[in-house]
């Protein structure tokens, strides 16, 4: 035994430690294959099946952030599903533009509300308003912020700060809020969070915006385990970079490639997972980022790879700027 053992004078003890190893292979196996056959259901299966959302959750979307990027996109996508549509965003001559265009090119109904969330607490009472005695299937949570480029949080505003947690933080739960006893009474809808995968872990520059959406990541999932069996669908989408004017500041993460879609390519492959994912990068290269980042790296190597590439960004904008 002794002239065989890989690692002699261990003993029976080499075989303990063999078979430790290979249940460990095993355990990598089966979560490479459980995560491969859960991402081919959420972006290859579900596309096999026409998505009948107003049988499904009801009537309306109401969609914020809706007047550009991912939220316009949404509210496109969910109206050629044949969903009414209520847009909520800031400014009111973009909202009538964006519901006159949905409602032309694909007949449904539409009603804007003009708010800004920054205001805070405030402007939610104008949102119920409208959405009294309407059947509200499926709430969009996009609206959000972002520091106009990387910078040491001393340099962000007071605005920027508030705009943050009014904007990313508060709108979520309120708005699920003003929603979910309409959904749950009727026992359907679909409730969709836009987090990041800038919540994975803290990012240096970006403190504050990763910081948020690790809100939204927590509260979202927490959500979607209490309502389980109810009727209620909540889903959190985590995605990457996306090419819209949050990412304008920087070539580098605005112009469209593989690994940065433009709104309309994130959410038409995004609006296939509801149903299908209760957690999902939306995008298929988004998930391969989220699967390795989540997987493979720790805190300090993200955290220091993600201070090396927003102070590359940083002087990347100065040098385009100059």
């Amino acid at each position: 035994m002794g002239h065989d053992a890989l690692l002699p004078g261990l003993g029976d003890f080499e075989h303990v430690l063999t078979v430790v190893g290979l249940l460990y292979v095993g355990k990598v196996v089966l979560e490479g294959l459980w995560n491969l056959g859960h991402s081919a259901r959420a972006h290859l299966w579900s596309r096999l099946w026409n998505q009948k959302l107003v049988e499904t959750y009801g009537k309306w979307a109401v969609v914020t952030g809706s007047t550009d990027g991912i939220g316009k996109e949404y509210a496109r996508e969910l109206a050629r599903r044949g969903m009414s549509i209520l847009l909520v965003s800031r400014t009111q001559e973009k909202l009538q533009k964006v519901a006159t265009e949905i409602a032309e090119e694909f007949g449904v109904e539409t009603e804007v509300v003009a708010v800004d969330f920054v205001e805070g607490r405030p402007v939610y009472e104008d949102i119920q308003r409208h959405l009294q005695d309407k059947e509200v299937g499926v709430l969009v949570n996009n609206v959000g912020v972002m520091l106009p480029h990387p910078m040491e949080f001393e340099l962000a505003s007071e605005r920027d700060i508030w705009a943050h947690i009014n904007v990313n933080v508060a709108t979520v739960p309120v708005m699920t809020k003003l929603v979910l006893p309409g959904m749950l009474s009727r026992g359907r809808g679909a409730i969709i969070n836009l987090s990041s995968i800038a919540a994975s872990h803290p990012i240096p520059l970006m403190g504050i915006y990763s910081a948020s959406k690790v809100f939204v990541d927590y509260y979202s999932q927490a959500l979607e385990w209490e309502y389980r069996g109810s009727g209620i669908t909540v889903q959190t989408i985590t995605p990457g970079y996306v090419s819209t004017n949050m990412t304008k500041f920087s070539d580098l993460v605005h112009r469209p490639g593989i690994f940065i879609p433009t709104a309309s390519k994130f959410v038409s492959h995004a609006i296939h997972t509801l149903g299908y994912a209760a957690r999902s990068a939306g995008y298929w290269a988004h998930g391969v980022q989220c699967y390795l980042v989540e997987r493979f790296v720790d805190k300090w190597m993200f955290m220091y790879g993600n201070y090396l590439w927003n102070s590359l960004l940083l002087r990347n904008m100065k040098k385009s700027q100059a």
